[in-house]
């Protein structure tokens, strides 16, 4: 009967496409799964910085004194005073930090009254102050300017192009010429040795290592810079030469 052989190959065609959106959903359920996890584990790790900050600074002085407690008489010397140079290259760092802040905020805003959005300056403001943290600025700003853009031009898309366009120039900037000259200068390392430490600590340690990259790597400086003039004066650099 040909009505029977078509509703059989309906009901085929039906369980087929089923299958197929079934694979599909289950598939989306554990990318977005996924995704959601990854994303809430960014969040925690955000957390926790002002939480840390805030504890390390209510017991910054009774943490000191119970390290200078344990160390050997005959280090404290050496020990206080690569603190000391520790604290001012972080220090430094903290100044050419907010510099490279304020430059983005009027990059950003400038870029963003080029293409004509509104609230350019309130949009590069606030994108440019949570850029302390990696990647935080970038991913603020173009949500903001998006939402800005549906709003103000919802049927020009193309807008949207000119949004991640000014975010990325910025961000190009920032990687390749200010955080290597406004936070690099100011700590004595290399334009070269501070994007080599923001790479390396991406790759080695992710979200955290690139957040603690210049950092850790403006100390480590100040200690190699202790170990060069230590061995200089030694007596086998003496009798090397």
């Amino acid at each position: 009967d040909p009505s029977v052989l078509e509703v059989e190959r309906i009901k085929g065609v039906i369980t087929s496409h089923w299958k197929e959106t079934g694979g599909f959903i289950r598939n989306a359920v554990q990318t977005i799964s996924h995704s959601g996890f990854v994303v809430l584990g960014w969040v925690a790790n955000l957390a926790l910085i002002p939480i840390i900050t805030f504890y390390l600074l209510r017991d910054w002085d009774h943490l000191v004194r119970y390290i200078d407690d344990l160390l050997p008489r005959s280090m404290e010397p050496l020990v206080a005073r690569l603190a000391r140079e520790s604290d001012e290259v972080l220090g430094a760092f903290l100044r050419g930090q907010l510099s490279v802040m304020l430059a983005l905020s009027v990059i950003y805003a400038i870029g963003l009254s080029l293409i004509g959005l509104e609230f350019a300056l309130l949009i590069g403001l606030i994108a440019g102050l949570v850029s302390f943290v990696p990647y935080l600025g970038l991913i603020v700003g173009v949500s903001i300017a998006g939402i800005a853009v549906l709003f103000q031009m919802p049927h020009d898309i193309f807008m949207l192009f000119w949004v991640f366009a000014v975010f990325g120039v910025a961000q190009v900037i920032e990687g390749t010429l200010l955080t290597p000259l406004l936070v690099g200068e100011r700590i004595g390392l290399h334009p070269v040795a501070v994007i080599f430490a923001v790479l390396a600590g991406g790759q080695l340690f992710g979200f955290m290592g690139i957040l603690l990259a210049l950092p850790v790597a403006a100390v480590l400086a100040v200690i190699l810079r202790h170990v060069h003039d230590t061995y200089k004066q030694s007596q086998i650099y003496g009798i090397e030469e």
